[in-house]
Formats: structure tokens, sequence, C-alpha cells
């Protein structure tokens, strides 16, 4: 997991832009925001992986294929670069933990039965609020 970090961290771009918020009389003079960049497929990572990725991260995945962090709850560019990468690190776990296989459930006859049942008879209480033939 670390191995995927560390590679992340080596391609990844920083950019600092002006920073919304809290930062007082700073916030127009410093660019505190961090925009942390991350080619996708330039980590290469596995297929399933690359996959849980891109659906975990959204729309912060541009029509490149880049990941892009956009940290800027903190006043200080340090906090802020802390932040963006412990983000990426934090959706990389998320990523590299396989999602459990569901256990198929063999449902017996009797519940099948109740399950027909209920069914019928809410089909009928609905084809009985139908239009009334006088």
């Amino acid at each position: 997991m670390d191995d995927w970090l560390d590679r992340a961290l080596g391609i990844a771009q920083e950019s600092f832009v002006a920073g919304s918020g809290p930062g007082g009389q700073n916030v127009n003079k410093v660019a505190t925001a961090v925009q942390l960049r991350v080619d996708l497929y330039r980590l290469g990572l596995p297929y399933p992986l690359f996959h849980r990725l891109k659906a975990l991260a959204g729309r912060r995945v541009n029509a490149k294929g880049e990941l892009v962090i956009d940290a800027r709850r903190h006043r200080t560019q340090e906090a802020n670069r802390a932040d963006a990468r412990d983000r990426l690190a934090a959706l990389l776990e998320e990523a590299a933990r396989e999602p459990r296989k569901r256990a198929r459930v063999r449902v017996n006859r009797v519940a099948k039965e109740q399950r027909i049942r209920g069914k019928k008879l809410r089909g009928t209480i609905k084809a009985d609020r139908g239009r009334v033939d006088w």
C-alpha cells in the first residue's frame, strides 16, 4: 500500500492557488490552497484497483485521467499540503480494500411461499383501487 502512495506522491504535481475561507489579511496575498494532481494512468495500478479508485474519486478525476485533490481547509500552505497528501493516502487505502463477496442465501420453501402470498395480496389490494364500474 505504501508502495502505491510513494509512487503517487512521486508523480504528483502540486500547485498553490489563492485560497478562500480563513486566512485574515493573508487570504488575498498568499496562495495557501493546494491542488494535488496525480495522473492515474502513470501510476500503473492493477485493473481492479484502478477502477475502484476511479469510482471512489468520482468527479475528482478529470477527462485527462488526473485525480485532482483540492485542499483549502487550513490557513497555511504546509497544513493544506499535508491535508491533500493525507486525503490521497486515505483514497488509495480505501481503493486497495477489496469488497467482500456477497454470500448467496438459499431461501427455504416456506419463506418463498409467504413472499409470493404477500405479493398476491398486495396485487389484489392495488387492483381493487382501480376505476369503479357502476
